[in-house]
């Protein structure tokens, strides 16, 4: 007989939802987390959007601890002294069901990690599970801290360099091209300068992206999300590009910051976190095998983020993957089968689901994403434009139509139809 119905390797969102859902289903169920703090190496940026976790706790933003409700989207491209502003505002985008969250990890999933254990999950903390459990060719559990603890079934949401999911042959080794770096920033202001700086109302806050400068060309790109007092601020690159340049990803952060756009947010800020974590690139192309007897994969160990350009998802990914993980562990319990047969229903799931509808519709979103030009010529074309536009100094006056076809000189009309093409194909 089994220590457990089941053993979930991470404590992250997917992990936490699945358990959740499983305990409270009167399942056997033990988390193992690697950090000594539940959360505690969950760095995401980073935003929630909301209509996830709402199908399990349809209020959990009545109490949950998270950050101010997005109701304004900016994304900036940036020269070294420019920076070429799109926002997005309307009080639609924080409507129940359709809101999206800063989240700070740190806080948020303790307290989802809380909800399971008031189920009846039990977790242990800052032990890494170095194994998993194999006997006649079948999972059976794990082996953590030297000891080894079995269950029926082991559900892996270990994070973006799952060694466990390697272990198994079930996922491959990740390619540099397929995973970023992310570097963080937690910078504490104040609520009342958070509201002024960026106009906004108590409760209320912005997600905003950058692109160019602050990588120094290479692929990836800045963010700021506003906490209820603090704002993160960080970059994300591929790790295929460290090195392009001589700008390592810490310093693209101080480059952000530094930024004259950015510098009059952070002023007088306290830094009061800084974290890196990986982040999948690669998209449904580098979904790993899911399923297979006595074992399931979920949240971003199963690749479950997109990076759209004009936003990154992930967390809402990742807790759908962990509610449906959950619901096929606990109709295999009540069959009493947990072969690939029976598990396979999880994968079923996910292609219904919006997950896979939405990382299959951006497929090709990677690929696009990989164009340089998106971050060294086109920020710079933005600037001439808008420089001509709209500074005015008694210069002879040029048709607009001049203007632009010289400012796309440099770029090339073609590539500038070619990208278009492109981008309207990944979308």
């Amino acid at each position: 007989m089994s220590d457990f119905d089941v053993i979930v390797v991470g404590a992250g969102l997917a992990g936490n939802t699945a358990a959740y859902l499983m305990a409270k289903a009167g399942l056997g169920v033990l988390v193992i987390e690697r950090s000594e703090t539940i959360g505690g190496k969950n760095v995401t940026g980073g935003r929630m959007y909301s209509h996830s976790l709402e199908k399990i706790f349809p209020d959990f933003a009545k109490e949950a601890p998270l950050g101010r409700r997005i109701i304004k989207e900016r994304i900036s491209m940036l020269t070294a002294d420019s920076a070429t502003t799109f926002e997005y505002a309307a009080e639609k985008l924080g409507e129940q069901g359709k809101a999206t969250y800063a989240v700070l990890r740190a806080e948020f999933d303790p307290w989802l990690a809380g909800k399971a254990e008031e189920a009846g999950a039990e977790y242990v903390t800052g032990i890494r599970v170095d194994e998993v459990l194999v006997k006649d060719g079948k999972v059976c559990g794990v082996i953590a801290g030297g000891d080894e603890m079995t269950a029926d079934v082991v559900l892996l949401a270990d994070g973006v360099n799952s060694l466990l999911a390697q272990q198994l042959g079930m996922k491959k080794e990740l390619h540099p091209t397929q995973v970023a770096v992310g570097v963080k920033e937690v910078i504490k202001i104040g609520k009342q300068k958070i509201n002024d700086r960026f106009g906004v109302a108590d409760g209320d806050g912005v997600a905003w992206l950058f692109a160019g400068d602050t990588t120094g060309g290479s692929i990836g790109g800045g963010f700021i999300y506003t906490n209820q007092d603090s704002l993160s601020v960080g970059i994300v690159t591929t790790i295929a590009e460290i090195g392009r340049n001589d700008i390592a990803p810490r310093d693209m952060v101080e480059r952000l910051k530094a930024h004259p756009i950015v510098q009059p947010l952070i002023k007088d800020g306290e830094v009061v976190e800084y974290a890196a974590h990986l982040v999948t690139e690669g998209g449904y192309d580098m979904i790993p095998t899911l399923y297979r007897d006595n074992v399931l994969v979920a949240g971003d160990a199963a690749a479950f983020v997109m990076n759209l350009g004009f936003t990154i998802r992930g967390m809402d990914l990742c807790i759908e993957s962990g509610r449906l993980a959950a619901e096929t562990i606990i109709k295999a319990k009540e069959a009493g089968d947990y072969s690939a047969k029976t598990l396979s229903q999880y994968k079923t799931a996910l292609d219904n689901s919006f997950i896979m509808k939405d990382m299959m519709h951006f497929r090709k979103m990677p690929k696009f994403i990989e164009n340089h030009r998106i971050f060294t010529q086109y920020p710079a074309l933005a600037d001439k434009i808008m420089s001509d536009l709209f500074i005015m100094y008694g210069q002879e006056p040029v048709k607009f139509k001049k203007k632009a076809m010289a400012a796309v000189k440099d770029v090339g009309l073609m590539n500038l139809l070619k990208d278009g093409m492109s981008a309207m194909g990944a979308m």
